[in-house]
């Protein structure tokens, strides 16, 4: 019990297993629904936020006995930036730990046969080795401005081990890296920083600005994986992943986020000149995960960043700019 198997739960031998994707409205939630239905499953249930909310256990518990899915694919979140994380540190780690406790015991007591929970990169140690192994969770003190968000997380992945060691269920977990794409958040104020240099390059050329600013040197390393990526490695671990360990979900690729910048600005094509405020403070000088676990079962990430990054913008200007 725990370790990795092969043939864990035949997900694809039925197209009409009734399929739970939580959160199927936000950046990761849309793109696992794409995929599953770009993969021929037919019986996938959805609900918003107005249709159940899922901090409340006894409507949590009332939709599992009436539906009673056989998988379950846990994005739901409340996620937000690091203003968001300091300002409402309360609401970061009790919804969080809310919506996870409930569904996942939920879905335990009402027969589900697998589960995937999803996390966030910022589990681990602000000082943790870099590239970033699974075994690096818990040696040391958290980055101070989302630890909230990151106990919560960290209490999902283990709720899931406690569960399959208690009651031998099947309930795994992922973590991704930074994603983007379709459905990322784009506000000027509380974005990531790919979408935010997308949004100024596209204000700029609407402007026809001579110069984007950009803080600091440029020189830190980030690892970008597009959400349908991950989509895709959320559908390879629920047929393939039976373990007792969290796996990482990223792309293995490191860019600059000056290497990022003129990629953008390549992609929205702004024509102006791109300036570094050196005076501005760089942030983590590398964060990248070690995704070698989950390659080593054979999944392999496809979109480029350059593609990924031209997909993105298309959407962007088509559902952002014109509403």
């Amino acid at each position: 019990m725990g370790g990795p198997s092969h043939d864990s739960s035949d997900f694809f031998t039925d197209k009409s297993a009734k399929i739970f994707v939580a959160g199927h409205r936000g950046l990761v939630g849309s793109a696992i629904v794409r995929k599953l239905q770009s993969f021929g499953f037919t019986n996938l249930v959805l609900r918003s936020h107005s249709e159940l909310d899922l901090t409340r256990q006894s409507d949590v518990d009332s939709f599992f006995a009436a539906e009673k899915p056989q998988f379950v694919i846990l994005a739901a979140a409340k996620v937000g930036g690091i203003h968001a994380n300091n300002t409402y540190p309360a609401d970061f780690i009790a919804i969080n730990l809310q919506i996870q406790t409930n569904v996942i015991d939920s879905s335990f007591r009402h027969g589900v046969k697998k589960l995937l929970f999803l996390g966030s990169s910022c589990i681990y140690p602000k000082l943790a080795p870099q590239p970033i192994p699974e075994n690096a969770l818990l040696t040391g003190p958290l980055e101070p401005t989302n630890e909230w968000y990151a106990i919560a997380k960290i209490s999902g992945i283990k709720m899931c081990q406690a569960y399959r060691i208690q009651y031998n269920w099947d309930a795994i977990s992922g973590m991704p890296t930074n994603l983007y794409g379709p459905n990322d958040n784009f506000h000027p104020e509380n974005s990531h920083v790919l979408p935010a240099l997308m949004r100024r390059f596209h204000e700029a050329k609407v402007n026809q600005a001579n110069e984007v600013v950009v803080w600091g040197t440029g020189s830190p390393l980030r690892e970008f994986l597009h959400v349908d990526d991950l989509a895709d490695a959320v559908v390879f671990l629920m047929e393939k992943y039976s373990g007792l360990e969290h796996l990482n979900v990223g792309s293995g690729k490191e860019v600059t986020i000056k290497e990022l910048a003129e990629l953008v600005k390549e992609v929205v094509g702004f024509e102006g000149e791109l300036v570094w405020d050196t005076s501005k403070p760089d942030g983590t000088p590398r964060k990248l995960m070690d995704s070698s676990k989950l390659l080593g079962l054979g999944w392999t990430p496809k979109i480029s960043l350059k593609d990924g990054l031209v997909d993105t913008y298309k959407w962007y200007v088509e559902n952002v700019v014109k509403q």
